[in-house]
């Protein structure tokens, strides 16, 4: 299994390359603009999201289950953050609450269990009033539909990697009892090169009563 992990760190960090993703650019305002100065990065990688919200004062926790992308991330000016080793499956990792929660394009890899599991323990470490931000892959994806089927809207592709698709039924059926405020699409562009193709993603809030 970590094996697989190190692999799907590699390729996503091939593929995404070093700048942030729009949708960490737009949760980055949002947060500001909701005062929100501390948060938890579930799937913190090798750091190339944390570092907008660093750098704009906003406090940053991570978990990642790659040695190796913490390691880089750490190489690459990471140090000041907390950033905690293993699966999001094992979280709590300490027993703080957050203003804020920011997770990109983590939550579809794992199973219905699983991401039950996932969205109940992030909502348990928000502060009342505190916001979690989710961004997804969509049905609406090139990829939807093809490989092997293994559940309803879960498909294994031929590099192995195992990809449940949002639209808004699941929106509504998994996030729906923990504050869901709104959903929104949004094309998450490749930027490791020019006028590289984007993916439909889906950006989900939640805000904690």
């Amino acid at each position: 299994m970590t094996e697989f992990w190190e692999s799907s760190f590699i390729e996503k960090q091939l593929m995404w390359g070093a700048e942030p993703s729009d949708s960490a650019i737009q949760a980055k305002d949002f947060f500001i603009a909701n005062n929100v100065h501390d948060i938890l990065l579930p799937g913190f990688g090798y750091g190339r999201n944390a570092k907008i919200f660093h750098d704009n004062g906003i406090h940053v926790t991570g978990i990642e289950i790659s040695q190796t992308a913490i390691d880089l991330a750490k190489a690459q000016g990471a140090g000041e953050m907390i950033v905690y080793h293993g699966s999001v499956s094992d979280m709590p990792f300490d027993n703080k609450l957050y203003d804020g929660i920011f997770c990109f394009a983590l939550i579809h890899l794992l199973s219905s269990r699983e991401r039950k599991k996932f969205i109940k323990d992030c909502y348990d470490q928000l502060k009342p009033g505190g916001y979690m931000i989710f961004v997804t892959i969509s049905k609406k994806a090139p990829m939807y539909g093809k490989g092997k089927q293994l559940s309803k809207e879960r498909f294994e592709t031929a590099h192995g990697v195992r990809l449940f698709f949002y639209d808004v039924d699941s929106i509504q059926q998994e996030f729906g009892k923990y504050g869901l405020m709104q959903f929104s699409e949004i094309a998450e562009p490749n930027k490791q090169v020019a006028n590289g193709a984007s993916l439909p993603f889906l950006v989900i809030t939640c805000k904690k009563g």
